[in-house]
């Protein structure tokens, strides 16, 4: 017998065998129990049907992030390599290669809260509690700068948030006013005289696959421009300032924003950012072994000092005291919070 009529046979009796559990579809699997499909019902509409009980503020969230979504999203939700950024992006989006993050761009808070709880951590999806969903999306809010630290994200809360693009959107009408002109059969062979030839590059994400002998397109240079260098001061007068111990002990309950990225104390080492011993009074750029920003060695190289006012303004909002500045925190709003954390790092001395 041939190998033809051999597999012939072979497919007749297999159909023959499984006609039944074939016969209109595949036989696999079974229907889904209510329980089952219950436990992965999550969806939150933009109306806040489905929003579930909870509450998480950006301070417990700042934990969790770091915990959950740090690895990919970055400790200030900055986007590490290809993984999204959750944070930036204000007034980018008439630019060329706009920044859409929830801030920027989402008009919904609804589809952070249902992505992240029915599809979030990466490969470990539906292990966040409610608290936890809740916690997470008022950490992205905050790292935005769209509430502060101790606002109380809930059902009742929800909508206390204003999203900044929300009016960005218009109804999408294109089924009614643009189907009829443009839909028609479609064109499947010969549908354009002579050789397919790219006619547009994808600059920004570099896909398009260059001609060959083609000059690569240059890439674009951002221009960085630092903040002015202070005028080193002749002689600074070094007084001691009284410590207030009650006051770094609050500080300490801030500094928990700023330790996923520099630590203190005996045995501290450099991280991402730099060790912060001794850098109340301290000079700029002084750490040995870390690699600093060139704003930032420009200013070192101009004699900054990190008096308490100076270092109160870049706690406040770093990349608006120095522009170029490696630190992405978006800072710390309250002067409050801002002279606790310097009251903290006075007790830790070179």
């Amino acid at each position: 017998m041939s190998k033809f009529l051999k597999s012939t046979a072979l497919v007749a009796a297999l159909s023959i065998i499984a006609g039944p559990a074939l016969a209109g579809k595949f036989g696999l699997g079974r229907t889904a129990l209510p329980e089952e499909v219950a436990a992965w019902d999550h969806e939150i509409s933009p109306d806040g049907t489905g929003l579930p009980a909870g509450s998480g503020n950006a301070f417990d969230g700042e934990e969790v992030f770091a915990d959950k979504c740090a690895a990919c999203h970055g400790d200030f939700a900055e986007g590490i390599d290809n993984w999204p950024k959750l944070a930036g992006g204000m007034d980018t989006l008439d630019h060329e290669d706009p920044l859409k993050t929830v801030g920027s761009y989402w008009p919904y808070l609804s589809t952070a809260f249902d992505y992240i709880k029915r599809s979030m951590p990466y490969g470990n999806a539906g292990t966040l509690t409610d608290d936890e969903v809740y916690q997470i999306v008022a950490y992205i809010l905050y790292s935005n700068d769209m509430i502060e630290d101790d606002f109380e994200l809930s059902r009742e809360t929800f909508f206390d948030v204003e999203m900044p693009n929300a009016g960005g959107f218009i109804l999408d009408d294109r089924a009614e006013t643009e189907y009829a002109i443009w839909r028609g059969e479609p064109c499947m062979e010969n549908c354009k005289d002579g050789p397919a030839e790219v006619t547009m590059r994808a600059m920004v994400l570099d896909v398009t696959p260059e001609e060959e002998g083609a000059e690569a397109a240059p890439a674009p240079v951002a221009e960085v421009t630092a903040a002015p260098a202070p005028e080193p001061e002749a002689e600074p007068v070094v007084v001691a300032a009284a410590f207030d111990a009650d006051l770094a002990a609050k500080g300490e309950k801030v500094f928990r924003k700023c330790k996923s990225c520099h630590q203190v104390g005996e045995g501290a080492k450099n991280r991402s950012g730099p060790i912060l011993n001794g850098v109340v009074g301290g000079a700029a750029g002084a750490v040995d072994g870390f690699k600093y920003s060139k704003p930032m060695q420009k200013a070192a190289e101009g004699g900054l000092i990190w008096s308490e006012a100076e270092l109160a303004a870049f706690l406040a909002k770093p990349k608006a005291y120095m522009k170029g500045t490696k630190m992405s925190f978006a800072g710390l709003k309250k002067e409050a919070d801002q002279a606790a954390v310097i009251e903290y790092l006075k007790s830790f001395g070179n």
